[in-house]
């Protein structure tokens, strides 16, 4: 029997990425039991207006701009040709069935976990997938703390540090020297993204 490949799903906009994100995706590729850690990005969240969001291919480019040469991290941009808006538990379905030597869970922060109930079938989500959860300082764990498959990583550092500051700090002028990976912040320099 071949031992399936552990990954950890971390979704997101990622408008930009930023070291907030790429702290949280290397902490849970080497301090869990996962093997590696895609960075999912998603094309339009539904509890999200589009209207911030840069163009798809241009953040799925940052992501893989900050992961570089890093094994155990790997962009993903498998809801890019799914429906949209997208869906986790569709985005799940579709990579079990391309992916059935891997074994995926979902990594999320504890507000996201406070607001699963309002996800569509989160109810499949919390019994066919493990989650890690990171705290989020200010959020309620709710009800779902204590379900078997919910795993909290205390160990990840958290920066104070949003991609809707990163954004506002562009328009504005000021460098986001490091606050984004040193590839992430020579791209933004020279181009016109987010301006």
């Amino acid at each position: 029997m071949t031992i399936r490949r552990k990954i950890g799903l971390f979704f997101g906009s990622f408008n930009p990425v930023h070291n907030g994100h790429m702290i949280i995706a290397n902490v849970m590729a080497t301090q869990t039991v996962l093997d590696e850690v895609w960075l999912v990005v998603s094309p339009q969240n539904p509890l999200k207006p589009r209207r911030t969001l840069a163009r798809d291919y241009d953040r799925l480019h940052l992501v893989h701009l900050a992961i570089g040469d890093n094994p155990h991290l790997r962009a993903c941009d498998v809801e890019f040709g799914l429906p949209r808006p997208s869906y986790t538990i569709d985005t799940l379905v579709y990579l079990n069935e391309k992916y059935p030597q891997h074994e995926f869970s979902l990594i999320m922060g504890s507000d996201n976990l406070a607001s699963l109930p309002k996800w569509k079938n989160y109810e499949l989500i919390l019994r066919d997938y493990h989650l890690y959860v990171y705290r989020r300082p200010g959020h309620e764990l709710g009800i779902l703390a204590q379900h078997p498959h919910v795993h909290f990583v205390e160990r990840v550092p958290l920066l104070q540090l949003s991609a809707s500051y990163i954004r506002q700090c562009i328009r504005q002028g000021y460098s986001v020297q490091y606050m984004v990976p040193d590839a992430v912040f020579r791209y933004l320099e020279a181009s016109r993204l987010y301006r």
